[in-house]
């Protein structure tokens, strides 16, 4: 078993410690056993855990024919924007947003009802109603959260991007859905520069013929102005009403449109951040996101906690390094949230929050968007806070939360996420589709279905696609494309995705496990590891991007090579190692293994404009390198 970095001080006084004593289980792998056993009765204790308002019907779980068919809450009505504003707070804080530029408002829970009053008139008077489409092309801040919250009320289905999406990457997605009303940026900031949007917009409007009117973020409070003091208006919807649209990254094609239930992400957030994370009201709880992501999604989803939710909009490294850090001090977080790769960068640049900042509220830390390595376990516990709850995370933008999690009544190991979430059949399948022993490989799995799966891709004839991504798999079970492996503890060790998985002298590898040796070194930037199809069979090529001013000389290469052999395994090595300018990535800021492998192999990249940084595609083709 791995090391153990921390272990909860008060177990029992956790809500999901409570839940585990009031149904009389020992510990929580028996708790989890029965959730997953008995979804129905599970997910209605949720329901009430979470004080869910509306009505919630006799019936919580019906079985389907198949995975997609089965049913939660089949007879039940309520409205997810009801559920996020329904608490007893009045002057309290709601909502915090921060922008680059230091810019600071704040909106008590008195206003955002109001504001949400006003948007939701505001909208009917636009002709909205019940089903209609409205989108979001926005930086992460506080008009988007109204916007959204008043589509909720109309039971209209929101969409959101950000203003870095060009103007054709915004018709890949927003197209699909034929929107009526858009929300847009007027301008947005980043690494200090301010970008104008009002020429990309005038675009957008002529690849949306379908948009009636455009509101920017500059404008939004006029819009809602003369709707000031209009009442909160709720319309009660079935559970499986649609209430969001997300896409997929779109790096292998046209993105999917994935259609999630409104009360399906409801009730399976909401779920998360009360038992898995412990949130309680409040808190204020910090994600660092886009709105281009579904954490964004998620991270609305804790107004129903009664939480303060804090924005940040712009890079987290500007002006300085320290700049999230300063925010988790000066906001006196109680969750910080980042990505596994921000966690690496600050290890990398040297920075030690625990000496340079007061983070004495801070209780946890939760990394998601990749794997997080074991050593940035380590960076977490010895520079940041000792005695802070690391709860790495991992689930997806198809099922609009996780799969595995933090679990604040157990210990966290070096290296691994602590359990599956209550009510998450989460499993680790061999080749053969039998579940995999404890620190085997395989493809990581959920058997049960869950309130936030999928409603269906928008436009799939008879579930076609929806089927073809998550079950050919395994049939029945949803495979969601990542490589993991159970451990001892009862936690999971991510791979990566098992589509960006290598195949070396037959041996598959994820590619995590390479990045994991690699990015140790203080050299190295970052590391991209593909597939090239060479002589009949496929070898391991290996893109660096190194500190300023260094170079892959003999010495480093054969350093990165023996660190490989050594510390994985012989087929973890390259065959070539090849330093790039720069690597490309995807607007939440993943590495798009897939792009790169395509281009290096001669095959056309699909929607370049899915990328951040497009461009730097460009230098992969016909690499001398890889010539022979």
């Amino acid at each position: 078993m791995t090391e153990e970095l921390w272990s909860p001080k008060d177990p029992e006084g956790t809500f999901l410690g409570q839940l585990q004593r009031s149904l009389g289980f020992e510990n929580y792998a028996d708790l989890h056993r029965w959730s997953v056993d008995n979804p129905g009765e599970f997910w209605s204790r949720a329901w009430d855990d979470l004080h869910i308002v509306g009505e919630k019907g006799e019936v919580a779980y019906e079985v389907g024919v198949d995975f997609l068919a089965a049913k939660f809450f089949p007879f039940a009505r309520l409205n997810v924007a009801e559920n996020l504003l329904t608490n007893n707070f009045t002057d309290e804080i709601a909502i915090i947003s921060i922008v680059e530029d230091g810019s600071r408002v704040e909106i008590t829970w008195n206003q955002l009802r109001t504001l949400v009053g006003a948007a939701t008139a505001a909208m009917r008077a636009e002709g909205i109603t019940t089903g209609d489409r409205v989108v979001a092309w926005t930086p992460n801040v506080a008009e988007v959260i109204v916007y959204g919250l008043a589509a909720l009320s109309i039971g209209a289905i929101i969409s959101t991007a950000s203003p870095d999406f060009a103007p054709h990457a915004v018709e890949d997605r927003f197209g699909q859905v034929e929107p009526k009303l858009l929300l847009a940026a007027s301008t947005y900031s980043y690494n200090g520069k301010v970008f104008d949007c009002s020429a990309k917009v005038a675009e957008i409007l002529q690849l949306l013929p379908t948009i009636t009117k455009a509101i920017s973020v500059a404008n939004f409070q006029k819009w809602i102005e003369p709707f000031l003091g209009s009442a909160l208006d709720f319309t009660p919807l079935p559970f499986d009403h649609p209430g969001f649209v997300l896409f997929s990254s779109g790096t292998t094609g046209k993105p999917k449109c994935i259609v999630h239930s409104g009360a399906g992400v409801l009730l399976k957030a909401a779920a998360e951040q009360h038992y898995q994370f412990n949130i309680s009201e409040g808190e204020k709880v910090f994600f660092f996101t886009t709105c281009g992501w579904m954490m964004w999604n998620w991270l609305t989803m804790a107004l129903s906690r009664a939480a303060t939710i804090v924005l940040y909009d712009g890079s987290p490294m500007y002006p300085n390094p320290e700049r999230l850090f300063d925010m988790a001090q000066a906001e006196c977080l109680e969750f910080f949230g980042v990505s596994a790769k921000f966690i690496d960068s600050a290890h990398k640049e040297g920075l030690t929050p625990a000496t340079t900042h007061n983070l004495h509220s801070l209780r946890l830390i939760a990394s998601t968007g990749s794997v997080l390595s074991p050593e940035s376990f380590d960076y977490v516990y010895s520079d940041i806070k000792s005695d802070v709850h690391l709860a790495s995370m991992s689930g997806g933008t198809d099922i609009c939360g996780c799969f595995v999690a933090g679990v604040p009544t157990l210990p966290v190991h070096r290296g691994e996420i602590q359990g599956a979430c209550l009510g998450m059949a989460t499993d680790v399948f061999n080749s053969n589709g039998a579940s995999a022993a404890i620190d085997h490989k395989g493809e990581l799995v959920c058997t049960v279905p869950f309130p936030s799966k999928p409603i269906g891709f928008w436009g799939d004839v008879n579930d076609a696609k929806y089927r073809a991504a998550y079950f050919e798999g395994f049939p029945g079970v949803w495979t969601h494309g990542d490589f993991a492996a159970k451990s001892k503890s009862g936690g999971f060790t991510l791979f990566g995705r098992s589509d960006a998985t290598l195949n070396s002298k037959g041996v598959r590898i994820g590619t995590a496990e390479i990045y994991r040796v690699v990015e140790t070194f203080p050299q190295v930037n970052e590391a991209m590891a593909v597939s090239q199809d060479w002589d009949g069979d496929t070898r391991v090529v290996l893109f660096l991007t190194l500190k300023p001013d260094l170079v892959l000389d003999e010495v480093l290469e054969k350093e990165i090579r023996l660190a490989l052999r050594t510390q994985a395994s012989p087929r973890h090595v390259p065959e070539r190692i090849v330093v790039a300018p720069q690597l490309p990535r995807t607007k939440s800021n993943k590495l798009v293994e897939l792009a790169v492998t395509d281009v290096i192999n001669g095959r056309e990249v699909r929607n370049r404009d899915a990328l951040a940084n497009p461009d730097a595609l460009d230098w992969f083709k016909d690499l001398p390198a890889l010539q022979t």
